[in-house]
């Protein structure tokens, strides 16, 4: 929607407050391309929302992507926030008087970015060339899991932050690809949320599944995935597409050992489907916009949680 009728101060609350802007195309005369020039307008505001870690498009394409052929060429503009797992939870909770501790995977990777370079070196100089962040050897599962086995006991528990980019880096004061040291969850807490990979997971080692009351699954479809995987890895990284591909083929056997079967022992899985084109991930010119796209929803107990939270 639209509060100021003004662009700049649209994504200016945007940007403060969350929100989506809407200026589609329609059928008045002038307004059938949309209104806004793409050049200097839709563009210098679709840039400011990509660097706050949102999204804009003009309804089939993100902004950023097509070239300008017209200093004049009009565009429809939609652009907003873009809603983790996380954020969707944390509305829960607010609405449900829940006080959760926040806990996220990649706090229990084993390595750092650089040591973990370091080590995929080694391992692919062994001839592993299947060393990564989705196996149990580069992530502390014995740790989670002991995590989880002394909240449910006690409430308590630490947990770290790895910073990923510049604006963590400010936020935790700690250079990005480098963990904050571990610290206690806040007092009082009624739930511990886990966002990760390994929520699930079972190994010959460690048995995360058993300690969750509930457990949810969020996976977008495999093409999916990895159309997210190389737009992002180029726009954040500036990864090339044929090193974003290797990271995809390397990842790939940990992938089928021990992140689908964690879906088979979820309670709730969400999964998105594009119902555009993505037979080809490695071409594709943007990733497909929610609205471009559909969830299909599984329970394994149809009749319901026995939650009360999770039941409303």
């Amino acid at each position: 929607m639209r509060w100021f009728a003004s662009l700049v101060s649209e994504a200016y609350r945007i940007l403060l407050c969350g929100g989506v802007y809407l200026y589609p195309a329609d059928v008045r005369p002038g307004y059938g391309l949309g209104r806004l020039r793409l050049i200097y307008e839709a563009h210098p505001i679709a840039l400011c929302i990509a660097q706050a870690g949102g999204e804009a498009t003009d309804g089939v394409r993100r902004i950023l992507d097509p070239s300008c052929d017209d200093i004049r060429r009009r565009v429809p503009l939609v652009f907003g926030s873009t809603t983790t797992v996380r954020s969707t939870f944390e509305q829960i909770f607010r609405r449900e008087g829940v006080k959760a501790s926040f806990i996220e995977g990649d706090a229990f990777h084993r390595f750092d970015r650089l040591e973990m370079r370091a080590r995929i070196a080694e391992e692919e100089a062994a001839g592993n060339r299947h060393f990564s962040h989705f196996g149990p050897e580069a992530n502390l599962l014995d740790v989670l899991e002991g995590v989880f086995e002394i909240y449910a006991r006690t409430g308590t528990g630490k947990t770290r932050t790895y910073v990923h980019d510049d604006r963590e880096a400010k936020q935790f004061g700690v250079e990005p690809g480098n963990f904050t040291a571990w610290r206690d969850f806040e007092p009082d807490t009624d739930m511990l949320f886990y966002e990760g990979l390994h929520g699930a997971v079972v190994t010959d080692a460690v048995n995360i599944a058993r300690h969750a009351d509930l457990k949810i699954g969020v996976v977008p479809v495999i093409n999916l995935e990895w159309i997210q995987k190389i737009h992002r890895g180029k726009a954040t990284r500036s990864y090339s597409s044929e090193a974003v591909m290797d990271t995809i083929l390397r990842r790939m056997p940990d992938y089928i050992r021990y992140i689908c079967p964690q879906f088979g022992v979820t309670d709730i899985n969400f999964q998105r489907v594009p119902m555009v084109d993505t037979s080809n991930p490695f071409i594709a010119r943007w990733i497909p916009t929610p609205g471009e796209s559909m969830v299909v929803v599984r329970f394994a107990n149809p009749g319901g949680s026995t939650s009360p939270i999770w039941s409303r």
